[in-house]
């Protein structure tokens, strides 16, 4: 069995990187941006009013204030200020010159074009030209595209970004056993759930997806579809038929198809049989068929190859929390993932009867980890989760 650092390091060491391709900031959210973005203008570009109220100078405190013009967002200013002078100003105008301050306008009483401070203004009430970036200012670092940052891109001009091509996964489901959902199940038979889910993991992941649907463990029909599947594909996934079986033809027919394997069995629980090889440009994973399996796998290593190839170190993100029970095992040869629940600051381990029981995964919002050697975790033990 390989171990865990050794099959994250053959991940990282992955060198094979999706084209980029440039899209428009509706269409970027959740994609990878491998490179960073720079600001082309100051922002704010102007002195501005951070709320409404009335530009005054603090050079020229006076008892009364005439107004001499009242500024809206996206007007220039027509005067500079003058002792004894102020401009009614709205959140996000241009401070007028010689202003250097806003008070509230709740702070203030007025009557036609006088105005007069009521209460002391603490707060400069100015966002300064410059004060968030300057030309030229790295604005966004590479990652995957999330709402905020599209914000941020809108704000400094940029109408577009350059992001990592979608990768296109494709999804074989293996088994004689397995049916579609909604057909009717004969003696021996179990609904395909891996293939469904499989999909809508990297779905979530921004990938597009080809489900391959349920190959019979028959040899020649999974050659045929492994084929199709690594020609239209930068990834292929298939869940089944990895291990030592009569059946579990995987790894054979892999080989058949020129597939160079670099590590079959890892020391992983659940995923002991892992295997993970390429052809080419096309990167392929054979997974076990049990749901839980199959989901952490994608979690921890297909999602790194991933956002590898599209040009992103991998670093999972992970929720620091209390441990709610006491967590034992018999077997401490592997590093193990189990299902939790965080809530309130506290993780609160799922029991399930091993990685056949997928209805854990819908009650569990994070998975924790058993490193190697380690049997037992105490309650109130502080620990690391990955949500999910």
């Amino acid at each position: 069995m390989l171990a865990p650092a050794e099959v994250f390091g053959i991940l990282d060491a992955v060198s094979h990187r999706l084209p980029t391709e440039t899209v428009s900031l509706s269409d970027a959210v959740g994609r990878v941006m491998p490179g960073t973005l720079q600001s082309r203008i100051a922002s704010p570009p102007f002195d501005k009013a951070a709320m409404d109220g009335y530009a005054v100078s603090t050079q020229h405190r006076c008892e009364a204030y005439r107004v001499v013009e009242t500024v809206a967002a996206g007007e220039t200013p027509r005067h500079a200020l003058q002792h004894g002078e102020c401009a009614a100003i709205m959140t996000g105008a241009m401070l007028p010159l010689g202003a250097d301050k806003v008070v509230r306008r709740e702070y203030t009483t007025r009557e036609g074009d006088t105005m007069r401070i009521t209460k002391p203004e603490p707060l400069q009430n100015v966002i300064r030209a410059g004060e968030n970036c300057s030309v030229g200012d790295t604005v966004l670092t590479a990652r995957v595209l999330r709402a905020q940052d599209i914000g941020v891109a809108a704000s400094v001009g940029a109408p577009t970004l350059e992001v990592a091509r979608r990768a296109h996964v494709g999804v074989i489901s293996t088994g004689s056993e397995l049916r579609r959902p909604g057909e009717q199940l004969e003696s021996g038979q179990i609904y395909n759930s891996n293939g469904y889910q499989i999909t809508a993991q990297m779905a979530s992941y921004g990938c597009s997806t080809t489900n391959h649907g349920v190959v019979a463990d028959e040899r020649e029909a999974l050659a045929e579809v492994v084929e199709i599947a690594l020609q239209e594909s930068d990834i292929v996934i298939l869940s089944g038929g990895v291990s030592m079986g009569e059946f579990d033809y995987v790894p054979s027919v892999l080989a058949e198809c020129g597939v160079e394997v670099a590590f079959h069995k890892i020391a992983f629980k659940p995923g002991k049989p892992t295997l993970f090889g390429r052809r080419g440009s096309s990167f392929v994973f054979g997974l076990a068929g049990n749901p839980v399996s199959t989901f952490v796998l994608c979690e921890v290593l297909v999602k790194r190859l991933l956002l590898r190839i599209s040009g992103l170190a991998y670093e999972p993100v992970t929720v620091r929390g209390e441990l709610g029970a006491d967590v034992r095992r018999m077997h401490a040869d592997r590093l193990e993932y189990r299902p939790a629940r965080l809530q309130n600051g506290v993780v609160h381990p799922i029991a399930y009867q091993g990685s056949a029981h997928l209805n854990v995964l819908s009650e569990a919002n994070c998975l924790f980890e058993l490193e190697a050697g380690v049997d037992q975790l105490s309650k109130g033990a502080a620990i690391d989760v990955r949500p999910i």
